[in-house]
């Protein structure tokens, strides 16, 4: 970035009233992302109030009044947030990796063919059986570790463990191995995107494969992240939402796994431009929020593809 943190830490925002060298000294201790929005709330205070000097105790009762007003807004935010979790029922997510032995390759080609066929006509049936929402996806040829991904979204987790139990029955099952599995259920942000509001409901239902790649990876935040306040969080959030923005024709779905697996987030970008990405990537690397990531790895990079060409392009 091109002002140090020294400078950061020291810069404060344009005054239009008269403040006291000790009122200064406590904006100074404001994180300098969210200063400025807290310097005007103060001035639009000693505004309201006649007032032209603005000192510690003028402060004081400012910031009283603005975090009253805020508590109670947070008060009435969580009860109607309580009241639409009701109403919107949760999906469960889940992306599965996995790897074909290369053994398999040198089988018969009655075996193969046989076992491609199979493999082909469950994931057809579970497809057309409505229950959950399933796309394929190749990794064949970028990736050494993984063959073949499925996004799968339902409202009741033990689909996924009946078609697990499906798959590993068939002939073709029984030579693939789960490389990794991702666990997370959608949910309402905690944070306003004001840039992009109908964005929020896109959190609560995910409907997949709008795009040609997608890519995911999970994440974990710092523990520090948490013990910052909602408002400075917010403030964060605002410079990563509006970088987010920047690149429309990258799709963000965010589902969450608190505790129902080993990461916080799975985040899955849907993209037909893997370059448009890759630049997404990199100036969200430059926000004050990427000082909180704790792991956001590893990534994978998908193709979606119908089932049948995603297993045939198994090689088998």
């Amino acid at each position: 970035m091109a002002i140090d943190d020294k400078e950061l830490e020291t810069a404060m925002p344009a005054l239009t009233l008269e403040w006291t060298e000790d009122a200064k000294a406590r904006m100074l201790n404001v994180p300098f992302f969210v200063r400025k929005s807290v310097v005007r709330g103060i001035e639009n205070f000693a505004h309201d109030k006649g007032l032209e000097l603005i000192d510690d105790k003028v402060v004081s009762r400012a910031r009283q009044e603005r975090e009253g007003a805020a508590i109670a807004d947070r008060q009435a935010q969580r009860s109607a947030q309580a009241d639409a979790e009701q109403e919107t029922q949760r999906q469960y997510v889940n992306f599965s990796f996995y790897k074909l032995d290369p053994a398999f390759r040198r089988q018969p080609k009655e075996v193969r063919d046989r076992a491609r066929q199979e493999f082909i006509d469950l994931l057809n049936e579970i497809d057309s059986e409505g229950e959950m929402i399933m796309i394929c996806y190749t990794l064949v040829g970028v990736r050494a570790d993984v063959d073949l991904m499925l996004w799968r979204i339902t409202y009741d987790m033990e689909n996924f463990q009946k078609m697990s139990t499906r798959m590993y029955q068939t002939e073709l099952g029984k030579w693939l191995t789960t490389t990794d599995s991702y666990l997370s259920q959608t949910k309402r942000s905690m944070y306003m995107d004001t840039l992009n509001p109908e964005h929020e409901e896109d959190r609560t239902h995910i409907i997949p494969g709008k795009a040609k790649y997608l890519f995911i990876y999970p994440f974990v935040k710092k523990r520090e992240w948490y013990l910052l306040t909602k408002h400075t969080r917010q403030g964060i959030m605002d410079e990563h939402i509006f970088v987010g923005n920047k690149f429309p024709s990258v799709k963000l779905n965010t589902t969450y796994c608190f505790g129902l697996d080993d990461y916080e987030f799975v985040v899955a970008f849907e993209s037909d431009e893997p370059g448009d990405f890759v630049d997404l990537v990199m100036e969200l690397r430059e926000t004050e929020g990427s000082r909180f990531t704790e792991k956001d790895t590893p990534i994978y990079t998908c193709t979606a593809m119908a089932a049948e060409d995603a297993i045939n392009a198994l090689g088998i």
